[in-house]
């Protein structure tokens, strides 16, 4: 099905090649579609950094009010390329009382006031809106989320960090070594019943664990791709986000001309080919024909087995599963018993969704009605609901009879929302299993509460299995089993939705509009900038050997306080070290004190200590008068998934200055903690069983460190009763990424300016 090649090829008139002289590689790569993009938005001299100014940026309501915030501290006027704001992810207004439509007030009022273009909630799921809109052969668009991705239409997507796009409000650039880029060759062609959500899960499957991709682009090419719509290349392409690759694009054809003509666009149409000889770094050969439905377990998308493998011997499948998601629940207490769900050797499940930019396409939903034409779901509490991706599918979807289908079976229409993926939207019952057609199953995405003993959980499959799985009485079923018929009628596009309310204010800014602030949008707090020496505490050590961003900072009923920083700030880890935030504020105190001269027993005990330590010719006050105390987060791979900043912002929010980890799941993660003032460290060592809540770690001259940009730094563990350790930290900065630690912020690098 998956053949991974782990070494240089070269495309040639006989497909992909072994590279037989490994110099040509570099000069090769940039014959690639992905280069072809990038040296168009390359502002860089340097032929070892990229400096790219990306076409236009996209925000959804989580995240657009700190990001504009952000750039208004730091010194924005207009917005100077086309920002799109949409309303998908808090468009539900019951948590939190008005706060979630304050935060919509204030997006169009900001669109009003700097030239923005405000898509109200509900319209569209904004990566829907993107490919509508936004995306065009060759171009660029970077989003703050993490699932950015507008390759099938001939666009490089990238997600990132809110501070990324206040750099491109600020006309900065977005900076990085040039990546490399895995070919991924598809041949051959699904069988019915197979859809996106199958082969995107197969592809995470085979690289996400050993990182074969990781921050690098995919470029899709091979005979294969001809062979899928656009539909299904978008659902595919939306899901490379779960391998941690960079970005992605397709090389582009007739039916991508096809696209932007039916979406009145045809000017953004341009045919992108791998040039002569180019070369690749390495390839993923999907061999289509062969790809099965698939359904990947709690609590990742790569946790995937065929449902055929699976039904054939599902009792030692689940014991596996049971145990390993166990290591991921942080409450003792709680218990996955997913072998419950097995009546008779049959696995039953209890709810369905199919929604947002990956599920809820045109397609899906009419394959899902075909199958589903002339049943019922079941009468024993099964629930499903359908999320169109945009008004315009489902004024489709109503026009040619597929919704009524859908809702005569006894679907639950709902409308277009992203919050089935993070936990907003039909959350299970406890000790439930939903079957879902979005991107993620992370732990708690479905809106479960640990702490308070509450859990369910999600799998992963395509909207054509779930539809079979459904009218089957809830018994897991692979649609490849369904006799129904998979012609799809053709798609008209109406954008008169879009036309009746999306404010598009580009290049006409109103100065003179007043931003209406709720009572919940308050602004940053003060960061200072880095001092002489460091004073860490460790306040939370995370064994786990991926950390994701939803363990970070929780998604779901915390997403409404996220334009509170001080309050977002008290969810941080919530969900896994719950007594995090307690630690890192007893520390943020002792800061405190020490910043207003007024250090207490307890503080001049530890400049004491690190004096003793670290041989240091200074009292302890004289330590603190140039030492800077925070907390730090130890962890294996921290920031798998989610774009969103807060990840890293509410710990520095709390007084966080560092992490330190063996290395960082995303670049999006790192560039959202250097962004925000804090170090991003790494140390080959095993680090969590080294490194225990309450020690401290003390960084002696750092700031001439970072200043220097240092490989290596010295630092003193000290643990209670113990002489001090000296051990030395991994860095690697850019010149800007170390300006902007030593200035304590982005929003203070800025601000010095």
């Amino acid at each position: 099905m998956i053949e991974l090649i782990k070494q240089p090829l070269q495309l040639t008139g006989d497909g992909l090649q072994p590279l037989q002289d490994p110099d040509a590689l570099p000069q090769g790569r940039r014959n690639t579609i992905s280069y072809e993009i990038l040296k168009a938005h390359d502002t860089s001299d340097d032929p070892k950094v990229m400096r790219l100014k990306f076409d236009s940026l996209i925000s959804h309501d989580l995240t657009y009010v700190g990001i504009i915030q952000t750039a208004r501290a730091s010194g924005l006027k207009e917005f100077p390329i086309p920002y799109v704001l949409t309303n998908c992810h808090n468009s539900l207004c019951a948590v939190g009382g008005t706060i979630n439509r304050d935060d919509h007030m204030f997006g169009m009022t900001a669109c009003e006031k700097y030239g923005g273009i405000f898509v109200p909630a509900n319209q569209s799921v904004i990566h829907s809106y993107a490919r509508e809109v936004l995306s065009g052969c060759g171009r660029m668009v970077l989003g703050s989320d993490s699932h950015t991705r507008y390759g099938a239409l001939g666009t490089l997507g990238v997600g990132e960090g809110g501070g990324e796009l206040v750099k491109q409000l600020l006309s900065r650039t977005y900076d990085m070594a040039p990546p490399e880029v895995i070919a991924v060759w598809l041949k051959g062609k699904p069988r019915r019943g197979v859809g996106p959500q199958d082969v995107a899960l197969a592809l995470v499957g085979a690289v996400f664990a050993n990182g074969f991709v990781k921050n690098k682009i995919l470029e899709f090419i091979g005979p294969g791709v001809s062979n899928l719509s656009v539909d299904f290349r978008n659902g595919i392409d939306v899901m490379t986000t779960e391998t941690t690759c960079l970005s992605s694009v397709w090389r582009t054809d007739e039916t991508v001309r096809k696209y932007f003509e039916t979406h009145g666009r045809p000017e953004d149409f341009r045919q992108l080919e791998p040039g002569a000889l180019a070369c690749y770094d390495g390839a993923v050969v999907i061999d289509l024909d062969a790809v099965e439905p698939m359904i990947a377990f709690p609590f990742h998308p790569s946790n995937v087995y065929t449902i055929r493998e699976f039904l054939e011997n599902p009792e030692e499948i689940l014991e596996t599963v049971e145990r390993n998601a166990q290591k991921q629940i942080a409450n003792p207490n709680l218990k996955l018993n997913l072998r419950s769900k097995l009546h008779n050797g049959r696995f039953r499940v209890e709810q369905a969704d199919i929604g947002g930019c990956s599920g809820g396409t045109y397609e899906n939903l009419v394959h899902a009605a075909r199958i589903m034409e002339g049943k019922r779901l079941p009468e024993n509490f099964f629930t499903m609901s359908v999320y169109p991706a945009s008004n315009p599918v489902l004024m489709e979807l109503l026009k040619n009879g597929t919704m009524q289908t859908l809702i005569s079976a006894g679907v639950i229409l709902k409308p277009s929302f992203c919050g089935p993926c993070f936990g907003a939207g039909d959350v299970p019952a406890n000790d439930c299993i939903a079957i879902r057609h979005v991107t993620r199953n992370f732990p708690n995405r479905e809106g479960s509460k640990p702490k308070e003993n509450q859990m369910a959980s999600v799998a992963l499959m395509d909207a054509r299995s779930i539809a079979a799985t459904a009218v089957n009485g809830g018994y897991l079923t692979p649609a490849t089993e369904i006799d129904y018929d998979d012609t799809i009628p053709e798609y008209h596009y109406d954008d008169i939705t879009y036309r009746s309310t999306v404010y598009n204010g580009f290049g006409h800014p109103r100065p003179e509009v007043e931003l209406k602030l709720g009572p919940n949008i308050t602004d940053w707090p003060a960061m200072i900038p880095l001092q002489k020496h460091a004073l860490l505490q460790v306040c939370s050590v995370i064994p786990d050997p991926v950390t994701t961003t939803d363990e970070l900072i929780p998604s779901g009923d915390t997403s409404s306080y996220r334009s509170n920083p001080i309050r977002m700030s008290d969810f941080t880890l919530s969900r896994r070290d719950p007594d995090y935030v307690g630690r890192a504020k007893e520390v943020q105190k002792l800061e405190y004190d020490r910043q207003k001269g007024t250090a207490n027993a307890a503080l001049k005990e530890m400049a004491e200590r690190v004096c003793a330590a670290a041989a240091i010719a200074a009292d302890a006050e004289e330590l603190l008068d140039t030492t800077c105390l925070g907390s730090v987060v130890c962890s294996n791979r921290p920031g798998d998934g989610s774009a969103r900043e807060q990840a890293a912002s509410c710990q520095r929010v709390l007084g966080g200055l560092a992490n330190i980890c063996v290395e960082y799941a995303t670049k999006r993660y790192r560039s959202n903690l250097v962004n925000w003032g804090m170090i991003p460290f790494t140390w080959d060592k095993d680090l969590t069983s080294r490194l225990n809540n309450g020690d401290l770690i003390f960084l002696p001259n750092v700031y001439e460190a970072v200043r220097s940009r240092s490989s290596q730094v010295e630092a003193i563990v000290l643990k209670p009763d113990a002489p001090g350790e000296t051990i030395r930290l991994a860095l690697n900065l850019s010149p800007d990424e170390a300006r902007i630690i030593l200035a304590g912020s982005l929003i203070n690098y800025y601000a010095q300016q």
